[in-house]
């Protein structure tokens, strides 16, 4: 997968801090989330392209692309040529670029299920929420247990849909999956601040009117 095929910094931040931001502010960019070490506050909010706290996303090589595009036009059936071209304009903060090198790959090989969560973090970079999140349920169609995907699932819904109830319902997943892995821990941070904001103890899930299941 892409380094950033997460829409969340696996990082020591703590992502009550990010929740926060979020439930105080509810016209928030929906890219709020995407990778990055640093914290996204009111100050700091990501603009429209933008990657809020994310650290800068890695320089283009255009001469690179261009030769991995001729590959690709002449060889209609390279799938890996089609993945490290969508990685790469996905890298470099190209969301719109990197979604049809996806998409191509994806018809070549529908069930690569990294491939089709990396192009659903690339939708959501590019302000298409609900087009992700159907791209998402996509890949947990073929790797329901899928930890980044569902973690991904649960980043989306709650800084794209401020829909938390559903969020905490999916990371709650995550941690049932895989209670001792990376995604896990990142989880139950969400977990933990979605509680704290309303009052709740940690791993708690915020009051239904928060939002539909999950």
């Amino acid at each position: 997968m892409s380094r950033d095929s997460l829409v969340f910094a696996l990082s020591g931040t703590l992502f009550g801090l990010i929740v926060g931001w979020i439930l105080g502010s509810q016209s928030a960019d929906p890219r709020a989330a995407v990778v990055g070490a640093g914290v996204p506050s009111a100050a700091a909010a990501p603009t429209p392209g933008g990657r809020g706290g994310a650290p800068p996303a890695r320089p283009l090589d255009s001469a690179k692309a261009a030769e991995l595009e001729a590959v690709a036009n002449t060889d209609a059936a390279n799938v890996a040529v089609r993945v490290e071209l969508g990685n790469m304009y996905l890298d470099a903060d190209r969301p719109d670029l990197a979604i049809p090198w996806y998409q191509a790959a994806l018809k070549l090989n529908a069930n690569d299920v990294d491939v089709s969560t990396d192009l659903a973090v690339s939708l959501y970079y590019a302000n298409r929420v609900d087009e992700a999140l159907a791209q998402i349920d996509r890949s947990l169609a073929i790797d329901a247990k899928h930890l980044k995907t569902l973690l991904n699932r649960g980043i989306m819904l709650a800084f794209g849909k401020n829909d938390l109830e559903a969020a905490a319902a999916t990371w709650q997943r995550v941690i049932d999956l895989a209670p001792d892995s990376l995604e896990a821990r990142r989880a139950k941070q969400g977990l933990d601040g979605i509680a704290s904001q309303h009052g709740g103890g940690a791993g708690g899930a915020p009051p239904a009117s928060a939002g539909g299941g999950s």
